[in-house]
């Protein structure tokens, strides 16, 4: 692998970074973060981070799932995200 920019970040249950290659994005990009599911959205915002250091343009995000009650949609959208969801899961 080559060179690689990271972004630490808080999980539900601990602390993880995440990594990109320096020269995955260039400048002006358009991304789309996609993942499986939506907790805290933590790992989305780190993902969001990244990108945004690589000089691409976040465009929105997209989940399988969201957990609703753990905050992750209202975190994201606070940021301006979009946020699409295919379901969601209350904690009831």
């Amino acid at each position: 692998p080559g060179p690689v920019i990271s972004e630490a970040y808080q999980l539900e249950y601990g602390e993880a970074v995440m990594e990109i290659h320096d020269d995955a994005l260039k400048a002006g990009e358009r991304v789309l973060i996609v993942d499986d599911l939506l907790a805290t959205g933590g790992t989305a915002e780190a993902g969001i981070a990244l990108c945004r250091r690589l000089g691409a343009e976040v465009i929105g995000c997209a989940f399988v799932i969201d957990l609703p009650e753990l905050g992750g949609r209202a975190r994201l959208e606070a940021m301006g995200m979009p946020v699409h969801t295919l379901c969601a899961f209350d904690g009831d």
